[in-house]
C-alpha cells in the first residue's frame, strides 16, 4: 500500500502511517512549475529529511503535470541522489 500525498502535514503522515504504509508525494506542483531549481531542491530536502528515516518514502510530485521546468525535474533527481541514501 502506498499512499500519495500533494498538500500534507508529511511529518505527520508519517507519524501516522510510516510503520504501516509507504508514502509518497507532497512536491508542489506549483513549485515543479514555477519556482526555482533551488526551491525544488530544498523542498526535497526537507521532504526526505522528515519522511526518509526508517524507510518507506518514495519521494514523487504531488500531483502530475503535463507540461514542467525541465531544470526543476534535475532539481528534483539532484536532491533524492545528495539527500536520499538510506544510511542502514
Amino acid at each position: 500500500m502506498v499512499w500519495y500525498f500533494d498538500q500534507t502535514d508529511m511529518a505527520e503522515a508519517k507519524n501516522i502511517l510510516g510503520n504501516v504504509s509507504c508514502i509518497a508525494g507532497n512536491v508542489p506542483s506549483s513549485i515543479m512549475m514555477t519556482g526555482t531549481s533551488g526551491q525544488v531542491k530544498e523542498n526535497c530536502r526537507k521532504l526526505i529529511e522528515t519522511c526518509a528515516p526508517g524507510g518507506g518514502y518514495i519521494l514523487a510530485g504531488g500531483a502530475s503535470i503535463d507540461k514542467g521546468n525541465i531544470a526543476n525535474l534535475k532539481a528534483m533527481m539532484e536532491a533524492a541522489y545528495e539527500y536520499g541514501v538510506y544510511k542502514g
